[in-house]
């Protein structure tokens, strides 16, 4: 029936490790060593990545079970700071949240899946616009059965990965451990944390399908911290297979270091799988970005920010916003670099965010101990200050990637004060 809540803990969990384990846990670590000059630093960076995200997870379960909604940032930050702040929320969630990394992630799938060989297979941009489409297809059909289908792919995708964690453990333990000894660069901690924020980026995905999860104020928060942990241990123990079982040489600066660390611990044969299951997750976290973008078009439409045709009754998929936000995926992977792209996509994410908690900060000073907040104050000032304190590094030392994501909000902005006048 219409507004029937369909999404349950596990497919609202499933939706988090989704669109989490994407392109950055099997691209980071590369561009971490060449930054950072220490193994043991990379992985300092990727527990500290976890411990954010679960900072993170728990301020928006505060926020889901105060606000049990679809539509993310975009809904919270209307409801607790302004609704500028909320549209600004809404158009980075669709640019940058969703829509760009969309393309950046069918790239590297088109990418993992040309090194498997084959003439069909030859052009990377052309096989993830395959894969946009498909994930397309399954999900404009029925919101729920392109959620149960996510939920047994993410069980395979857990299984497999714990598989390779495991294999590679088993490997190291037997012949040892590479690149332990390197002091590393301490300065290059702040901008690390941006990058490796792109990897964590999906920690509040749950929140975009608030109105389609069965009794949300309980199974929202349950699912972002749920999911997250799982990524987190995932991601500490997938990563010191690749830099510790790894010459740190092979790995610096190099994009493919799952396929690398595959081909050193295994041969060519387990890199091949290697490619073929990194090429499976990748097209999980497509059908996941696919999934949940749309959900923030449609509740803007609703609420009269966009043309009313993007919005949606309750429980059916929707479909206008699901096709543009792939037409806007397929341009950028068409025309998008990938080089400065995390530290892109992660700024500006991370400012959002940080606004976001901010407003959670803020009703929690007006209503009291009223609104629960776990670990309050310290879960959000640490959240706070770790993420303000990154992007600040980042403004000093990437000021081009900055600089193209405060121009994103501006024109956020504008696109408000002009949708306003309208």
């Amino acid at each position: 029936m219409a507004g029937e809540r369909r999404l349950g803990l596990g497919s609202a969990t499933a939706l988090v490790v989704a669109s989490m384990v994407g392109t950055g846990v099997f691209t980071t670590s590369g561009i971490l060593i060449a930054d950072l000059g220490s193994t043991w630093l990379v992985l300092l960076v990727w527990a500290l990545g976890g411990l954010i995200a679960l900072l993170g997870a728990l301020c928006y379960g505060a926020l889901a079970r105060h606000i049990p909604e679809s539509g993310g940032e975009y809904v919270f930050l209307s409801r607790t700071l302004h609704p500028a702040l909320g549209y600004l929320a809404g158009w980075v969630s669709l640019l940058v949240g969703f829509s760009v990394p969309l393309g950046a992630l069918a790239y590297a799938f088109g990418q993992y899946m040309s090194a498997l060989g084959g003439p069909a297979l030859a052009s990377p941009r052309l096989t993830g616009t395959v894969i946009i489409v498909a994930a397309a297809a399954v999900h404009a059909v029925s919101l729920t059965a392109g959620a149960r289908a996510q939920a047994i792919a993410v069980g395979i995708e857990l299984v497999l990965i714990t598989l390779f964690t495991g294999f590679g453990v088993g490997q190291l333990a037997r012949e040892g451990l590479h690149n332990v000894a390197a002091p590393g660069r301490m300065a290059g901690l702040g901008v690390a944390l941006v990058v490796v924020s792109y990897s964590y980026q999906g920690w509040n995905a749950a929140v975009y399908v608030g109105g389609e999860v069965a009794e949300p104020k309980k199974n929202l928060p349950r699912a972002l911290v749920l999911g997250t942990a799982i990524v987190t241990a995932l991601y500490l123990g997938l990563n010191a297979v690749f830099v510790l079982g790894t010459p740190a040489s092979l790995l610096a600066g190099r994009v493919d270091v799952g396929r690398i660390a595959a081909l050193v611990l295994g041969g060519p044969r387990l890199a091949r799988l290697v490619s073929g299951l990194i090429s499976f997750v990748l097209a999980i976290c497509v059908s996941s970005f696919v999934m949940a973008g749309p959900q923030v078009v449609a509740r803007m439409a609703a609420d009269g920010f966009l043309p009313r045709a993007f919005a949606v009754r309750p429980g059916r998929p929707p479909r206008l916003a699901l096709l543009a936000q792939i037409a806007i995926g397929i341009v950028a992977l068409w025309t998008a670099a990938y080089a400065s792209l995390l530290t892109y996509v992660g700024f500006t994410l991370g400012l959002v965010a940080a606004a976001t908690v901010l407003g959670l900060v803020w009703q929690r000073h007006k209503q009291g101990p009223a609104l629960k907040v776990s670990g309050w104050p310290w879960v959000p000032g640490l959240f706070l200050v770790f993420v303000l304190g990154a992007t600040t590094f980042t403004v000093a030392e990437r000021p081009r990637e900055s600089l193209v994501g405060l121009a994103t909000l501006a024109v956020g902005l504008l696109a408000y004060w002009l949708q306003k006048r309208k």
